[in-house]
């Protein structure tokens, strides 16, 4: 079988659905099938994640030039445009196929999927991170009525309805497919995952103070509202420490509001490097997760799995229904806020302060949970197996230790 695969950013770029691509595409390829990956030669915001490593073997890489990602809305636009084109011509005169994966960066790219089932008779899985145009809508960047919005909401229903398969990130997102009319037989699960073998448990730093922790991307989708009015109200209490690592939209708003309400007790890093992630998350107690009650079903927050990885309990403010929520509940690994709760989070937050066993307690059931449900393995046999291949068959972070495997971890921004 021939693969092609169209995504914006791979590895070794810092952008998650890039390396997710490459864990799939590198199994596609140890099974003997031929992969072409297209993708665009500029980075995620110009952020990369070391040298470029020598793809396997029966993988082509071709990468289309097209306009640097940006964070303004107008840079993002015309860098997607740019990229649309030389996927284009890529997917249509560059190389053949049996089969084509489309994921959604940019959005709409099942649309070349689309095209090519049509034109060339190909199989088509879109796999989406995150439901478009759904998710422009949740978050004000389309108007839900307009013109372009119903447009491309038919536009990306008959593509979803037209595919072999639509891969779904969690439950929340699967409700929302299957209710837009895309038959519940052609929709399949697959979470994200980390790597738990690069990622593992290391001890808890001191228990005083508390160290907080976002690690990713910080963007339009994410709530700060609650986290900003918690951190104001615990501002001046030393048994508290707040990391944002990382960058995204509303990062550079949260640190306006925390410097004009003179929170003293926060620092801010940039994104990490794969390589150094586990030893990053295993600086904090508590990994902070958020999610708008608007954008439920359009995405799922794909840091939870890392910090998982990482024996780090979740502390997830947004709405009960969302696949973090849901998570938590089952696993008893972390907590629930809902958005708007900042009482609650304070609340919770001292409460974890004066038993610090119970951070642990929680951290200890998550690694748990991951290692069952969310290791690497299990992420990348799900997706083969909603493609038509046969799931993968890997050893589990315990063996991959022992074999010393390092490889990188994967999703860590949503």
């Amino acid at each position: 079988m021939r693969y092609l695969l169209l995504n914006q950013f791979f590895a070794p770029d810092l952008a998650p659905t890039g390396h997710l691509l490459g864990d799939v595409v590198q199994e596609i390829a140890s099974q003997g099938h031929d992969a072409a990956v297209v993708c665009a030669r500029a980075t995620y915001a110009g952020a990369a994640g070391g040298s470029e490593a020598r793809s396997p073997e029966r993988v082509r890489v071709l990468r289309t030039p097209c306009l640097p990602f940006g964070r303004g809305r107008g840079a993002r636009l015309l860098s997607y445009a740019s990229f649309y084109v030389g996927a284009l011509w890529q997917s249509l005169w560059a190389t053949d196929c049996d089969a084509v994966v489309t994921m959604t960066t940019p959005p709409m790219l099942s649309l070349i999927g689309t095209l090519l089932k049509k034109l060339r008779g190909v199989r088509h899985y879109i796999w989406e991170m995150d439901l478009y145009p759904d998710v422009a809508v949740a978050l004000g960047v389309l108007a839900p009525h307009s013109l372009l919005a119903r447009v491309l909401g038919r536009l990306a229903t008959y593509s979803r309805r037209n595919a072999d398969a639509v891969i779904v990130l969690g439950p929340c997102m699967r409700d929302r497919v299957v209710a837009a009319g895309v038959p519940a037989d052609r929709v399949h699960t697959a979470d994200n995952w980390a790597d738990g073998a690069l990622v593992r448990p290391r001890p808890f730093p001191s228990p005083k103070p508390l160290v907080v922790l976002y690690s990713g991307n910080l963007g339009l989708a994410h709530d700060i509202q609650t986290i900003a009015a918690g951190m104001d109200v615990l501002s001046e209490d030393d048994r508290f420490h707040f990391v944002f690592a990382g960058g995204g939209a509303r990062r550079r708003e949260l640190e306006e509001i925390c410097r004009a309400r003179a929170v003293a007790n926060v620092s801010w890093q940039p994104y990490k490097a794969w390589e150094s992630l586990g030893a990053h998350l295993a600086t904090c107690h508590v990994g902070l997760v958020t999610q708008t009650p608007a954008s439920l079903g359009t995405l799922v927050p794909g840091k939870i799995y890392a910090l998982m990885a990482a024996g780090r309990p979740l502390l997830f403010v947004g709405p009960r229904e969302a696949t973090a929520a849901r998570i938590i509940e089952r696993f008893g690994c972390g907590w629930q806020i809902d958005a708007g709760d900042s009482n609650g989070l304070v609340q919770l937050l001292r409460l974890l302060a004066g038993a610090p066993q119970l951070a642990a307690d929680a951290g200890a059931r998550a690694r748990r949970a991951f290692i069952a449900n969310y290791d690497l393995p299990a992420g990348v046999s799900a997706v083969l197996d909603a493609i038509g291949l046969r799931p993968a068959r890997r050893p589990p972070a315990s063996a991959r230790i022992a074999a010393g495997q390092r490889r990188g971890a994967r999703s860590l921004s949503a």
